[in-house]
C-alpha cells in the first residue's frame, strides 16, 4: 500500500503546497481557487483529489488532467498517483460533507494512505454542510470523534457560501505557510496545539 510521506520530497524553495481531499468537486475548486486568489508572500501549489480524480493547480491555473502516458495524475482518492515531478505536499485537509455517507467513506480510505508523521500538525478536517442539520446524513459528533482519533484540527464551515468560503481560504492560506515553515517561530506543531486547545475551533479565530 502506497503512504504519502511528509519529508518523501525535497522541499521547494519558497513553497508551499497543499492537499485537498474531498468528493465534492466544485466546491474544492472554488475553495482552491479562493486559496489562489490570497495576497501570499509564498508560491502555493495544490493538489485536489477528489471524486472524479486528482488535479494539480498552481498560479491559480488548472493543470489539464492527461492521458496516463501524457502525466495523468487521475486517481478515486488517495494514495496519490506516482509523480517524480509533483512537490512535496505541507498540508492535507480532509473535506468531509456531513449530507453525504460516501464522502465520509472516502475520507477514512484516504487516511490509510497518511503515514502517522503527518498528524504531527500537518493535517486538518473540514466538515461542511453543518447548517443544514436536517439533511445530515453524518451526525456531527462522527467526523469530531474521527478527528479527536488522528488528534487533527476539525472545523465546521459552508463552503457553499462565497463569504465563508473566502474566509476558510484566507485561514488554510495562513496553516499552510506555517506548515511549510515560512512562519518565523512557528512550527506545525504550535499550531496543533492552539487549535487543540479551543475544541472545534472555527477557521475565522486562527
Amino acid at each position: 500500500m502506497s503512504v504519502l510521506r511528509p519529508l518523501d520530497k525535497q522541499p521547494g524553495l519558497n513553497t508551499a503546497t497543499i492537499l485537498l481531499v474531498g468528493t465534492e468537486d466544485a466546491l474544492l475548486q472554488q475553495l482552491a481557487d479562493a486559496m489562489l486568489k490570497e495576497d501570499c508572500a509564498s508560491e502555493l501549489k495544490m493538489y485536489v483529489a477528489e471524486g472524479g480524480g486528482v488535479r494539480w493547480l498552481r498560479h491559480g491555473l488548472t493543470v489539464p488532467r492527461c492521458q496516463e502516458g501524457g502525466g495523468s495524475h487521475l486517481a478515486r482518492s488517495l494514495p496519490l498517483p506516482s509523480d517524480v515531478n509533483r512537490p512535496r505536499i505541507d498540508l492535507i485537509m480532509f473535506v468531509v460533507n456531513l449530507h453525504s455517507k460516501y464522502s465520509l467513506q472516502n475520507v477514512e480510505e484516504s487516511l490509510r494512505h497518511v503515514d502517522a508523521t503527518f498528524f504531527l500538525g500537518k493535517v486538518g478536517f473540514l466538515a461542511m454542510g453543518a447548517g443544514q442539520e436536517s439533511h445530515c446524513s453524518i451526525h456531527r459528533n462522527t467526523v469530531t470523534k474521527l478527528a479527536n482519533t488522528y488528534r487533527s484540527p476539525l472545523f465546521f464551515c459552508d463552503l457553499e457560501r462565497e463569504g465563508f468560503r473566502a474566509t476558510v481560504a484566507q485561514r488554510l492560506v495562513r496553516m499552510l505557510q506555517i506548515c511549510a515553515g515560512h512562519v518565523p517561530g512557528v512550527s506545525a506543531l504550535n499550531l496543533l496545539s492552539l487549535l487543540r486547545s479551543s475544541e472545534n475551533p472555527a477557521p475565522e479565530d486562527l
